[in-house]
């Protein structure tokens, strides 16, 4: 660096580029295993949803996509794609793809969709640095900068092939909670308008936006309430609600939502409170003190009642939406259970275990609360943002395993600003008298008091100051370190950097080992530890799609759990019943009920529905515990819910409450079509009675008979297995042959009792 001339200041300024690009090499590494391990594939079910719509944006153009009819979905309804996707993902693959090869760059739109998410990843470690650097200082912005980096919490979401809208998401949380602290300090519509644009971008990707717009709200409503309300403010909150809700009403999926449902109503309380007591404001400047008294109260107490009064009409006239059942399982975790099973049946919906949160983040769930506590202490207006931010998201997060997402990041703040204070401490030997006088600036400058022009004056500290000066003597440096860092004279400033530098490297160690190790492995492929320590790779999933693309007709119906549907549209371009959409509960419900229904009823649901084969995943043979026996249950709640004469979930149960595919599995249970469909010849494998090493059951020793179906294709390990719906003349013909086997059955019986 002095061989390039630079003085102090430039040479801290690139430093901290180089550090921030290290870091986001650092990030963009570590979600690499899953195309180290296997290939460069797309993950999970949702992303691939996403892939095929990208693929259309871009084998087309943004018009044809954005009136595109699905055909391949929600068999014989449809889906319009336009207006039910949130397509900021799409569009910024499409976008990234489009100027690679304007460049001559011809890379493939798999690759850009497997890639996205490590590539903002980077970006959010950026986002981070910015945003610690408004609440603390640069350093504590390049410790949440290396945190967020590498913190499973949110590498779960982000690692190569998480091809999902939180991919993007995350980045443009932080970087609009950013813009709006910047906006706030300034009081400038220009950082609003900023603001407004990326909540923008981040409405158009994901639907955790209303996040967004109800925390910003929350921490301008406790700003009021504190006293703090100022024209930096109202102009901040402003120009970011009225911008940034004209703008997200832009996307169709979202429409006239931030008008119309109660997600969206506190932002609009608030805007409407900002607006009263700035007149307000106004009007104390220009009439008497006992005059305005009088006016206050009385225009407060006409705009309460006014303002009450319209949003009760409005609700009860059905304008404004009541919440959703989403948002009312955030507060009762046993909502969803009783009357939306669809949504407590996907695991991530499940509450969190307190493991998961050492799992996730490691020490940083310990220096959390201490970056609250020392935001507590100097509670600037960005330090009440970040304590709103950590107790709502510790909340959110606990309820909700997936939301773990959204706790992440400020956890990676907190944690950040208290290891930044800690080496403030303990490496500041000389500037130790300074760092405890600026530590106390804030709580001496922060008796601030609205007054009528809407500015603020600080109390005068001049007495104070000088009492505090004459009254503290100099220390030398080696009393100082004695009284603060001394134990009988030993200096203990080594011992406890040492310390944090072992905890830190140990937390880069599990953050790396959970990352390979636990979320880096795509559900489509699966992999296990044969004997000898060699892994051996299971590939039944794409082995089944690519059965069902080559040796189906293209007008062909699959009939499964709405789990699989995106990547039976996706890999195999076949039609679906339902998918995992979930947007049409009754629909998913007939899926339910045939699987749960004898032969004959199953066979008329698929009939009518033109269903021509059927798939389910077994994982009895493997120990493969995700197969659809385990998920069987929900699929009988969620079919009693809508049909509940039809499917009973407690005849599946045995006399005991037990669940059970053995020889004590009730006869509702073995005479379902999902029983018969994962059982069917699993005996004849093992030449007698079959063994399922996910349930730890012995099947009972009878032969399976299917009429209504003939097996099509069983994979490799036996995890997916296809089923083909036979023709009328075929069924007919079977009916009658087990008729007369039932008949023959029985008057054995009988001529043996009579013997």
């Amino acid at each position: 660096m002095k061989m390039l001339g630079l003085d102090t200041q430039h040479q801290a300024a690139l430093l901290k580029v180089v550090i921030l690009g290290l870091i986001s090499a650092v990030a963009i590494a570590s979600r690499l295993f899953s195309i180290i391990r296997f290939e460069s594939v797309i993950h999970e079910f949702d992303p691939w949803f996403n892939y095929r719509t990208t693929r259309r944006l871009v084998e087309t153009s943004f018009y044809e996509f954005w009136n595109w009819f699905d055909e391949r979905s929600w068999y014989p309804l449809g889906r319009v794609v336009g207006g039910t996707v949130y397509p900021g993902l799409m569009v910024t693959s499409a976008t990234i793809y489009n100027v690679l090869h304007a460049l001559n760059f011809p890379v493939d739109i798999r690759n850009i969709c497997v890639l996205l998410a490590p590539l903002f990843s980077s970006f959010t470690a950026i986002a981070a640095y910015l945003l610690t650097s408004e609440i603390k200082d640069s350093s504590a912005g390049l410790l949440a900068a290396a945190f967020i980096g590498v913190a499973p919490g949110y590498i779960s979401r982000s690692v190569a092939g998480s091809y999902d809208n939180e991919g993007i998401a995350i980045f443009l949380l932080m970087f609009t909670f950013y813009l709006w602290i910047k906006a706030l300090k300034v009081g400038s519509a220009y950082w609003g308008a900023l603001a407004a644009l990326f909540y923008f971008y981040m409405v158009a990707a994901w639907g955790g936006y209303v996040f967004i717009i109800n925390l910003i709200p929350l921490h301008a409503f406790t700003l009021i309430l504190m006293g703090r309300f100022s024209s930096r403010l109202y102009v901040a909150y402003s120009s970011f609600y009225v911008l940034g809700t004209l703008m997200s009403m832009q996307i169709p999926f979202v429409g006239f939502q931030p008008t119309r449902t109660s997600e969206h109503m506190a932002a609009l309380g608030i805007f409407g409170l900002l607006q009263i007591i700035a007149f307000v404001e106004l009007v104390r400047s220009h009439l008497p003190s006992n005059q305005f008294q009088i006016l206050l109260k009385g225009f407060i107490f006409i705009s309460f009642i006014v303002m009450f009064s319209a949003l009760v009409f409005l609700t009860v006239s059905g304008y404004i939406a009541p919440w959703t059942g989403r948002f009312y399982s955030l507060w009762d975790t046993g909502y969803a259970k009783k009357y939306i099973p669809i949504i407590a049946s996907v695991s991530e919906h499940q509450p969190t275990a307190w493991p998961s949160f050492f799992f996730d983040l490691e020490m940083l769930i310990f220096l959390f609360p201490a970056g609250i506590y020392i935001c507590f202490k100097e509670l600037r207006d960005e330090h009440v943002f970040v304590i709103l931010y950590g107790i709502t998201a510790s909340y959110f997060a606990g309820v909700m395993v997936r939301l773990m997402l959204t706790l992440t990041p400020i956890v990676c703040v907190a944690a950040a600003i208290t290891v930044s204070r800690l080496l403030d401490l303990y490496l500041d030997m000389h500037g130790l008298e300074s760092h405890e006088t600026s530590t106390k600036e804030p709580h001496e400058t922060s008796t601030k008091k609205p007054v009528a022009d809407g500015k603020t004056k600080v109390a005068e500290k001049s007495n104070s100051s000088k009492k505090g000066n004459s009254s503290r003597p100099a220390p030398t440096k080696k009393k100082g370190d004695q009284q603060l860092f001394g134990i009988k004279g030993f200096d203990t400033r080594l011992a406890v950097i040492m310390n944090f530098f072992f905890f830190l490297t140990i937390f880069v160690w599990h953050c790396t080992w959970v990352t390979s190790n636990a979320y880096s492995s795509p559900s489509i492929v699966l992999a296990s530890r044969q004997a000898d320590g060699s892994q051996y790779i299971i590939d039944d999933f794409r082995e089944a799609y690519y059965w069902l693309r080559k040796n189906t007709d293209d007008s062909a119906v699959v009939m499964s759990w709405w789990d699989y549907g995106y990547q039976i549209a996706g890999m195999a371009d076949r039609t679906v019943l339902v998918d995992n959409n979930t947007w049409n509960n009754t629909h998913i419900a007939t899926v339910g009920k045939a699987m749960a229904s004898s032969e004959e009823v199953a066979y008329e649901i698929m009939r009518r529905h033109d269903v021509t084969h059927v798939l389910v995943i077994f994982g009895g043979l493997l120990g493969y515990s995700g197969d659809d026996i385990n998920k069987f249950l929900w699929m009988i709640r969620i079919a009693e819910g809508v049909y509940p004469d039809d499917v009973k979930e407690i005849s599946f149960f045995t006399p005991r409450g037990e669940y059970r595919v053995d020889e004590e599995a009730t006869p509702t249970m073995r005479n379902s079509i999902m029983y018969k469909m994962s059982y069917y010849n699993y005996n004849e494998l093992f030449g007698g009675q079959g063994q399922d090493r996910v349930r730890g059951a012995r099947l009972p020793s009878d032969k399976i008979r299917l009429d209504t179906l003939e097996e099509a294709y069983t994979t490799e390990n036996w995890i997916v297995r296809i089923y083909k719906v036979k023709d009328l003349d075929n069924i007919g013909r079977s009916l009658k042959q087990a008729a007369s086997f039932a008949l023959g059955k029985k008057r054995h019986t009988r001529s043996k009792k009579r013997s």
